[in-house]
């Protein structure tokens, strides 16, 4: 059975840091794209960066770049989200997903074909 744990959210004040993790299990994890997507409260998911299977390629969202990094350790087969300068908007419930594709159309949920449960961001201002 393939699982994704997300873990790491809290609650944060505005300018602050925060890594999120997610471990994968039940798959290879280097065989496939690892993201991370985001919903707040009334919006869409939005889909925030992705880090490709061998872990030397991103694409980034341009509402968090410079704010965000992904990284993957492979051996753990698990992904990092560090996100730091924190703004309240960026509150929502991160996802991390796996999916066989890596490329431009990173940001769309239907290319992922495994999802983790979901963390709660919240950020005071």
């Amino acid at each position: 059975e393939v699982q994704l744990q997300a873990s790491g959210g809290g609650l944060v004040k505005a300018g602050g840091s925060l890594r999120l993790s997610c471990v994968v299990s039940g798959l290879s994890e280097d065989d496939y794209a690892i993201g991370w997507f985001r919903q707040a409260p009334g919006k869409e998911r939005e889909g925030v960066v992705c880090i490709s299977p061998s872990g030397g390629a991103t694409y980034i969202a341009d509402s968090v770049k410079g704010r965000i990094a992904i990284s993957r350790d492979v051996a753990k087969n698990t992904a990092y989200l560090q996100m730091s300068s924190l703004k309240p908007e960026d509150t929502a419930v991160y996802y991390c997903a796996a999916s066989p594709y890596y490329g431009a159309a990173y940001d769309e949920a239907y290319k992922y074909v495994y999802w983790g449960q979901g963390t709660l961001v919240t950020v005071s201002s």
